[in-house]
């Protein structure tokens, strides 16, 4: 049987870990960091498009509200802007609501405003995302996300 002893310096017994032994903890701990890591950055671009459609919604309501109040959706000039502040070009809504339809205009979550075109395509108005890369099309989280399409 072999026994293992320590050295004594100054009195005392110093043990420590081997090269190996750090690096087999350094690894195991980089696996488990890119396991949970990957699973998490697929939920946070979910967690955006997410937000993209509660905005479509927000502004959605707030848009019908305009209508509601000036039988008409701001104009693409006016923009959405129109639900914040009184629009200053023709038309100019007559019962526009005193402190606006919203209280603030969001950015969708790649920090770009949203594009609202009217009259829209199939409906009275389009709004859309330009998605992660701030330009028209793309692919994956790159795409384009549009209101009232899958």
């Amino acid at each position: 049987m072999k026994v293992i002893t320590t050295k004594k310096i100054n009195g005392s017994r110093q043990q420590g870990f081997s090269l190996i032994e750090i690096l087999v903890v350094l690894i195991i701990i980089g696996v488990i960091v890119a396991g949970v890591g990957a699973n998490f950055l697929g939920k946070a671009d979910k967690a955006r498009v997410d937000q993209v459609k509660i905005d479509f919604s927000t502004l959605e309501k707030a848009l019908s509200l305009y209508k509601l109040d000036n039988f008409r959706f701001p104009t693409g000039e006016q923009g959405l802007e129109a639900l914040l502040d009184k629009p200053t070009v023709d038309p100019i809504p007559a019962q526009w609501q005193t402190g606006g339809y919203i209280k603030r205009l969001p950015l969708d979550p790649w920090g770009t405003p949203y594009v609202y075109v009217t009259p829209g395509e199939n409906s009275d108005f389009d709004l859309y995302s330009l998605g992660a890369d701030g330009r028209e099309g793309g692919t994956e989280f790159d795409a384009d996300i549009y209101h009232g399409r899958r």
